[in-house]
């Protein structure tokens, strides 16, 4: 067998028992990874559980509101907890603990309802027995804790019938109290299984990750001394020449090597003294191509300048176009006053719409590479956008499309008005296309102090999902004369004022945009259209 096909068996076999160890490792890895975070979620679970029955018993001894409040809490961290883990650990015991919770929480919620129940029919009934005014605090300190026994000293003491208010209250009170009590023992019961199973199952993760080293790393170690074993024996001596002529070519001699082969005179040493025979006409031709791959990395250079130049370009752009622009209006005029030919009017508009349409690219051009920062001042978000859906009324894009507006009086962010306009027109103007000129577009404004919400959504075909991740990419477009960059430019804004940009869709129900900027003041929630 020849050296190559040894150092490719070898090497193969070494190769598999290594991705066999990496697979083991890391499949074992992922393993223990989720025991532990299902561990971790369990002795969670079972903390906020014992919390949970700790307030619970504090509650029923003192009545003291904020201990039902910490019961409430507690609550809800566990519904959290078990939502966000369901999806990666939806087991019986977890549906089974998410059930009871909520038995729990709306039998706790009863409760506190018989409990309020009862202190104002109780209240009620002082005025008419005031000669047992000694009794009073005494009830009313321990009717949580006991309440049947103090609706039998209602019935003694007060003389009060079975069918009583504050004795049914009492009797529903306990009889509520006693299946609390149980939900919460099985609460913690679930609870508690749920953690010895966690740490049971991570303990065997643990142990099959290590009897997989046990057995794999000395299988590796093998492999691998039976395979240098066997190549040295049959290359390592003429490797040992060629390492000597190879010290000799290092002082100077670069005379041809010969060294003896195998029988067929073309084994892996003989390969090898011909390659290095052949270095010296190969380092020439490297040469040559390091030459030809500096003038592709000039040219490229060369090939990048061209946005620059764009810009540049766009730049000296404006001025003719708005010449061409004003002279195109003016002939318009002159021709509504003047008789002349249909052909004559047609190119005069089509000489100023699509100059108009010229204008558009360029401007977005000249947006899009600019650097500026941001002027920021006080700027009345919810003026801004009733300033662009009236100028667009006005002119005509949003005649047959119901504007609907829900926001404060007045929301202020500090940010670039110019800008902030640029990208709510932006915005209005997809949305209109979207929905083909007809439909329904909403806008809501949020203050919550930290930062302010604006959504614009509309009715219009949405957006398909390949698409979605690349619509704020530039020079993306899904429209015909469109240029790709006005969603660039918002998500360019929006970045500069340090906010976020989100969208959600779906084809022919509509698409909503969600800006998030940084707030600065409250104001009353008023809903206009």
């Amino acid at each position: 067998m020849s050296l190559k096909k040894k150092i490719i068996l070898s090497f193969l076999i070494s190769a598999v028992v290594i991705v066999i160890l990496a697979i083991s490792a890391y499949v074992n890895f992922i393993e223990i990874r989720k025991e532990i975070r299902y561990l971790e979620l369990s002795d969670t679970v079972r903390s906020k559980s014992l919390l949970i029955r700790r307030h619970e018993k504090n509650y029923f001894l003192y009545g003291d509101r904020k201990e039902s409040e910490y019961v409430y809490v507690y609550l809800k961290d566990l519904r959290t907890i078990l939502a966000q883990s369901s999806p990666l650990y939806q087991t019986r015991s977890v549906s089974d603990l998410q059930a009871r919770i909520e038995g729990y929480s709306q039998r706790f919620n009863r409760i506190e309802n018989l409990k309020w129940d009862f202190q104002t029919e109780f209240n009620h009934l002082k005025p008419k027995y005031g000669h047992f005014t000694v009794f009073f605090p005494l009830i009313e300190s321990t009717f949580l804790e006991r309440p049947l026994v103090n609706a039998e000293l209602l019935e003694r003491l007060f003389s009060l019938g079975g069918d009583a208010q504050v004795v049914r209250d009492l009797r529903e009170l306990d009889a509520e109290i006693s299946a609390l009590r149980k939900d919460g023992e099985e609460i913690l019961a679930i609870s508690t299984d749920l953690d010895k199973s966690a740490r049971e199952k991570t303990e065997q993760a643990i142990r099959f990750s290590q009897l997989a080293v046990l057995v794999l790393v000395p299988t590796f170690l093998a492999v691998g001394l039976i395979a240098l074993f066997a190549i040295s024996q049959s290359a390592v001596k003429r490797l040992q020449l060629l390492t000597g002529a190879l010290e000799r070519a290092g002082k100077g001699d670069f005379s041809r090597l010969s060294i003896p082969t195998d029988e067929d005179g073309e084994d892996e040493v003989s390969i090898l003294i011909q390659a290095y025979n052949k270095m010296e006409g190969d380092l020439i031709a490297r040469d040559r191509e390091i030459s030809v791959k500096n003038e592709e990395l000039l040219q490229s250079r060369k090939l990048a300048s061209i946005g620059t130049l764009a810009s540049g370009v766009a730049h000296e752009l404006n001025n003719p176009l708005n010449n061409i622009y004003l002279a195109a209006q003016i002939l318009s005029k002159e021709i509504g006053q003047e008789t002349c030919s249909p052909i004559v009017k047609e190119t005069v508009g089509d000489i100023s719409s699509q100059t108009l349409r010229v204008k558009r690219i360029v401007n977005d051009l000249l947006e899009f590479s600019r650097e500026k920062p941001p002027d920021l001042r006080d700027v009345n978000i919810v003026a801004v956008i009733e300033n662009i859906l009236g100028q667009m009324k006005t002119s005509g894009e949003i005649v047959q499309v119901a504007c609907h507006v829900e926001s404060p009086e007045a929301v202020e962010v500090r940010a670039d008005k110019h800008l902030l306009e640029q990208v709510f027109i932006n915005l209005f103007s997809n949305a209109v296309d979207a929905m083909d000129g007809k439909g329904k577009l909403t806008v809501s404004v949020a203050d919550t102090g930290p930062s302010v919400t604006i959504q614009v959504s509309d009715t219009g075909r949405g957006i398909v999902s390949k698409d979605m991740t690349r619509i704020f990419d530039p020079f993306f477009t899904t429209k015909e004369k469109g240029t790709g960059l006005g969603l660039a430019i918002v998500y360019s804004i929006i970045e500069k004022h340090k906010g976020k940009i989100e969208v959600k869709s779906e084809p022919f129900k509509g698409t909503a945009f969600t800006i998030t900027l940084p707030g600065k003041y409250e104001t009353e929630y008023t809903d206009r259209g």
